[in-house]
């Protein structure tokens, strides 16, 4: 029975991206692409949370702040669960850096072009730059924000995986601060690249914003090493309740 459940949670959830692609489609087309934050507020956060409910997942946000500039916002990353649960924040007028290999999938192709997300080539590091490089020019004329997840993977071992640079770097160059956002409970219902979810309650805190005004460069790999410590110490948090 548990194994029939977990297939129809998935063809469901499957069957909600296929519609929800279809409409992102024709709502792309109709406004000719120009009211990406309304396709993606209005169509994708929605479904992303249709999606969670028909997997039995109950997400609660903790202390959501609004923000009068725009941020790097960064996460930890663990579960599959973990991109409708941002997906469902609807984060104002940003846009989200991820690996080019999702363009493969032509659901993540038709709906990241259609809501103008970013996709970088992590292994070419020419194609990879000059795509940041054109973001930077993107987000400074459009006043948009950029979500990043460090760990670049809901694949790793520990608690929390190495954080790489990107997201640090273009919070350093374009002097944006970063507000860190922790997901709680996603690994637990979803660990890793598993399909199976358990029904359960996943928690997003935003926590405080860090101001990178006064980054360099020299220190950079300092910075990361602080933040991802403080994503240690939440995640240890989280075993000890």
């Amino acid at each position: 029975m548990h194994t029939v459940l977990t297939v129809f949670k998935i063809i469901a959830s499957f069957v909600i991206l296929i519609v929800l692609t279809t409409i992102a489609l024709v709502g792309t087309i109709i406004t000719l692409g120009m009211m990406q934050d309304a396709v993606f507020e209005k169509i994708i956060a929605p479904a992303a949370r249709l999606v969670l409910r028909v997997n039995g997942v109950k997400l609660v946000v903790d202390n959501p702040h609004p923000v009068d500039r725009p941020v790097v916002y960064i996460t930890n990353h663990s579960s599959t669960l973990d991109m409708f649960v941002i997906a469902s924040l609807a984060l104002p007028h940003t846009r989200y850096v991820a690996k080019y290999e999702l363009l493969y999938n032509p659901l993540f192709f038709i709906l990241g072009k259609a809501t103008g997300q970013i996709f970088v080539k992590r292994q070419e590091r020419e194609k990879a730059v000059s795509t940041i490089q054109k973001a930077y020019v993107r987000a400074r004329k459009n006043n948009f924000s950029l979500f990043v997840a460090p760990e670049g993977t809901r694949k790793h071992e520990g608690l929390v995986g190495p954080f790489k640079k990107g997201a640090f770097r273009i919070a350093l160059d374009m002097q944006y601060p970063i507000v860190p956002l922790h997901i709680k409970g996603a690994r637990q219902l979803c660990p890793g690249g598993s399909l199976s979810v358990t029904p359960g309650t996943v928690t997003v805190t935003y926590k405080p914003m860090i101001d990178t005004s006064d980054w360099k460069l020299e220190t950079l790999d300092q910075h990361i090493q602080s933040v991802r410590e403080q994503y240690l110490a939440w995640e240890t948090e989280d075993i000890e309740q």
